[in-house]
């Protein structure tokens, strides 16, 4: 009887089933992160998997769905979520937007300000002095 050496086959499954997935997951992190539309389509070409073992991974099959779900219709690159503003983020750089666009104000205010000074004093020192009909 020969020897049962079906543990070799059963290790070498079991290999090539933890590589498929690595490839899967390192596809759709790559698409997330370039801003590509994840579809199942999509992701089997990148992994180099078939769709059908991506429906029948259901962790992976959520995650394509929600990435999927979440890219607005629109066509475009979207940012991946990780590069997002979150609306804390936004409120802070509006505040700060908001303080620069006073200070700018205020400075404008003060150089106009300087200017119509400069302009008085030339137009008041031109009075001054008597015109020349001729050039020097």
């Amino acid at each position: 009887m020969p020897a049962d050496n079906s543990h070799h086959l059963i290790t070498a499954a079991r290999e090539r089933a933890r590589t498929t997935r690595r490839r899967a997951i390192t596809a759709m992190r790559k698409m997330d992160t370039n801003g590509t539309a994840i579809t199942f389509d999509a992701l089997a070409r990148e992994a180099g998997v078939s769709r059908s073992w991506l429906y029948n991974q259901a962790d992976l099959r959520a995650e394509v769905e929600r990435l999927r779900h979440r890219q607005p219709a629109a066509k475009g690159r979207t940012p991946p979520q990780r590069q997002r503003a979150s609306d804390a983020s936004l409120l802070a750089r509006l505040d700060i937007a908001s303080a620069r666009l006073q200070q700018l104000e205020s400075e404008n205010k003060r150089l106009r300000t300087a200017l119509a000074e400069a302009l008085g004093e030339r137009r008041a020192e031109s009075s001054r002095t008597p015109r020349r009909d001729t050039p020097r």
